[in-house]
Parts: structure tokens; sequence; C-alpha cells
């Protein structure tokens, strides 16, 4: 499948792209040969999603260069990336599930007689893709009444029917059984074999050698090496994904560990919703539990169990030696567990209410009497907090909407704070915040177990992980994995663990 004469039909050359705090890819090169599979490898975080974003057209560069044929060209837009050929089909599909195969094929495409839909024509076109991709698929049947599978190889022919010459795939094997991995891989190397180039992400590192011809890895947004991968070994792959010792830069003062705070014993998700499948796991009081894992792993799910979001099917959460029934955020903040969710604005904040406001939502039980709210005590606490926890805001009452991220993050915290929360589950905590909002959020989450709160961090920052954690837990498909002693462990081992290629 390897086509070293080649030329390109892609290069991405020098590519740049920063965010407020975060330099996403610093000067990135990426080439494909036209029937190539090429995988895109690296841990969270490294700049895969962002360099196809760009490619994609949903991000524009900051600098850099991007060639298709030899000519360089701009993507301003999805609709740009898509008239030179080039189509994305995310993780999350984009099909339209009330929609027939064959509409959602041609959607936007549809041919037209006299004003109408030619449905004849309709059809006809959607069968033509199917055959071209290798399918056996009605084009009459509606989308939702297909296997993932099916819907991923529905998208590869919709690619194809808008003459793609390039398709991105965002980690195409996630959801789908080893049968299902063997078709979709007989689709691949149908379109490739038509000349077609595949950008293949994926953290199965087992199914690489068997579909990909060459391999890019990134590490830190930069390009660490281009390989055929019949030439490196998986351990290479691994070592190269997490080659750095970063420690030093997290601030972690490590004191005595107290007893117990939380216990979680044998913990299921919810029927038919998110997998967490029978999680066992313990935070102690002045400890900060690292939880990490790839995308899907099942940590934010887990999460959502033990604050109440979501209710299991089968285990129990226990703080403090009671048991806490996870019926509601409202039970689970009584009983002292404070949240910082992973997208603060959607989950964290009311974005139009005040800082004194946000910080109060739990507590105003505590400050009403007649079922009127005390505003001299609620703007008491709220002063209190933003004081200790050096809020940078006007004054209490300034709308959340206008402060920075890191800002904002803070007010999340001094909410639980405020209602006495004694275990801390912390989201991605630093997502999003610049890199000096980061250190004050690590050295709040030090004074927070200096005082004997325990914390449980989930974070898709390996280096944060290492730094701030003194014992890891590993999530892979709502499963631990493993465990190690922040002393004992290393990028490496618990990208091993997440990737399933633990010893």
């Amino acid at each position: 499948m390897t086509h070293p004469a080649t030329a390109p039909v892609l290069s991405m050359r020098g590519i740049r792209k920063a965010f407020p705090g975060v330099v996403a890819l610093d000067g990135v090169d990426f080439t494909l040969r036209a029937g190539e599979v090429h995988v895109l490898l690296g841990e969270n975080g490294a700049g895969k999603s962002t360099l196809m974003k760009i490619l994609s057209g949903a991000y524009r560069r900051d600098a850099g260069e991007i060639t298709v044929d030899g000519r360089p060209v701009s993507i301003g837009s999805p609709r740009d990336a898509q008239a030179l050929g080039i189509a994305t089909i995310y993780q999350e599909l984009s099909l339209v599930p009330q929609l027939t195969v064959a509409e959602n094929i041609l959607l936007g495409h549809e041919p037209s007689r006299a004003g109408w839909i030619d449905r004849r024509r309709l059809e006809a076109d959607a069968r033509q893709s199917l055959r071209d991709a290798g399918l056996d698929i009605d084009p009459q049947r509606r989308v939702d009444r297909l296997g993932i599978a099916e819907q991923q190889m529905v998208e590869v022919a919709k690619a194809l029917f808008r003459h793609a010459r390039v398709i991105v795939m965002d980690e195409p094997t996630s959801a789908l059984t080893v049968r299902e991995i063997d078709r979709l891989f007989g689709v691949i190397r149908r379109v490739t074999a038509a000349s077609v180039a595949v950008v293949y992400i994926s953290h199965r590192m087992r199914e690489l050698t068997e579909i990909g011809d060459r391999v890019t890895v990134l590490r830190d947004g930069r390009n660490v090496g281009t390989f055929t991968l019949s030439d490196v070994s998986t351990g290479d792959l691994v070592r190269l994904m997490a080659n750095r010792d970063v420690r030093d830069h997290f601030p972690r003062r490590r004191g005595a560990i107290g007893e117990e705070l939380l216990r979680i014993d044998h913990l299921c998700g919810p029927s038919g919703g998110p997998v967490v499948n029978d999680v066992s796991l313990v935070v102690r009081r002045g400890e900060i539990v690292g939880l990490a894992g790839l995308m899907g792993a099942g940590r934010t799910e887990l999460a959502r169990i033990i604050i109440g979001a979501d209710p299991p099917s089968a285990g129990n959460v226990v703080l403090d030696g009671r048991p806490v029934p996870p019926s509601s955020p409202r039970r689970a903040i009584r009983a002292g567990i404070g949240f910082l969710p992973e997208d603060r604005k959607r989950h964290g904040l009311v974005m139009t209410l005040s800082v004194c406001e946000n910080i109060g939502l739990p507590n105003l039980a505590r400050w009403s009497r007649g079922g009127i709210v005390s505003r001299r005590a609620e703007r008491a606490e709220a002063d209190r907090w933003v004081g200790e926890l050096r809020i940078k805001t006007p004054h209490a009452g300034e709308r959340v909407v206008r402060l920075s991220g890191g800002t904002q993050q803070k007010v999340v915290l001094a909410r639980s704070l405020a209602a006495d929360a004694k275990l801390f589950v912390m989201d991605e905590p630093t997502r999003g915040v610049d890199v000096g909002a980061k250190v004050e959020i690590y050295e709040l989450m030090n004074r927070l177990t200096d005082a004997g709160a325990g914390i449980l961090m989930i974070s898709s920052e390996l280096p944060e992980v290492l730094g701030m954690s003194d014992r890891i837990y590993v999530m892979r498909r709502g499963r631990i994995e493993a465990e190690f002693d922040a002393s004992a462990a290393s990028e490496e081992r618990v990208l091993q663990a997440a990737l399933g290629l633990a010893c």
C-alpha cells in the first residue's frame, strides 16, 4: 500500500496556530500522498485535532502554507476545503438521523427537475457512491436504523460523492467491534486503491500497522517525526509521543496523606448510557489523585456519576464513611462534594450573573429567612472568597462573562468552597487558561490539600497529571486499567496503560 514515488497530493508547511495562553501548533509540516493511509499520532493536546481543523477549514492558520498538487491554496472555511476535495469524518458523525442514506449522501447537492427533487436520480447517485465504497446498503433506509459502523461507511460514501481526494478520519473505530473494524478497513483499502488519500487519527496502536502506510507523530504542537510504519515499533512510537520529563514545572507540595475521604466501589454507568464499568478507587485527605486516559475513556462520565448528574446502575459512592446516594447534584453538594466541570461556561457558571451571584448559587438556603435571601450575607461571603482566592475582578458585582478564563475557574472553585466542600472533583481544571493562571490554580490545589481536602483531578495533559498527582489511575474503555504511585509513574507507562499496552 505504500507509495514512495508518488508526489504529495497535499502539503502543509510551517503551520502555526496559537490560542490565548497556548501555542497549539508550532511550525508543523505534514505531507500526504495519493492512495496512502497516513496515520496522525499523538497524545491528547498534541495538536492533531487543531491541524486537521485547519485542513478542514474550521480554523484559520496563523502562519504557514498549504498546497494541493503543488499549488498554494487558502482554506478559510469548510466550503473551501470541500471545493478542494477535502472531507472530514469526525468521531461525532455529521449525518442527519431522520433522513435516508441517499438523502444524507446528497445533502445540499440534491438533483432537481422542474423545481422538485428528482428522487430517482438522487437514489441512483447514492447507489453509485455506495458501490464506489464497496457497500451494500439500501439507500432508502433511514440513517437512525443503521449501526455505527454502517453510518461510518455512509460518511465515506458521502465523501466520495463530493469527489473527495483526501478523507480525514478521526477515531473511526472507537465504537466498532472487531468484525466492523474489518469491514471499515475493507472500505478504506477500496478508496485508497482509487488514489484517494486518507488521514487516519487513532489511539488504537495495534490496528495502525494493519491499515497505515506512514505515520506522523505530533508532540506539544510540533512534528517529531514521519516514518514508514513498517520501520518503527509500537514502543518507538510511544516513546516519541511521551518523551519528556516535566515534573519540575508543577508546584506540587506533597505533605502527609490523611485517612480515606472518598471510596468508590464497583461503580457502573446508567443503563444504555456512556460506559463506566465496574470502577473502584479511593481518594484520601490531603491527596491529589489524577485520573488519566484518552478521550472517550469514561473519565467525565465517572465524574458526572460522583456529583449526582447521572444515576449509576450499580455500585456505591462513600464520602467520609457515609454513603452518598448520587441521585442529584444538590445532594452531592450537601454531602461536601465540589465540582469544577470541563466546560465551565456551559456547566459551571451562569455567565449573565455576577461573581457574587454565582458563588452564592448553591448556598442560598443558608442565607435565607422566610424565603428571602440576605444579600448582605451573600455579598460578605463572596467578598471573602474574592479576597482569599485573589479573584481578579473590579468587585463582586461584576458579571463573570467579562472575566478571563482563569478568573472564571476561580469563581467556580469559590462556589464549592463557600458550600464547605471537602472533596473536589476537577475535570480539566486548567483547560483554556493561560500559563500564569495555571500556576495560580495549582497553588490553590496545594492550599486545599494542605487544609485536608481531597482532589480527584481529571486531565488530558499527562505532564499535569504526573506533576500534580500523588497517585494516578488510568481509565480505558470505562474501566480502571492501571494505578500508579506518582514516584513510579512516567508518561510512557501512563500512555501505555491508556492505550491498552501495559504489561
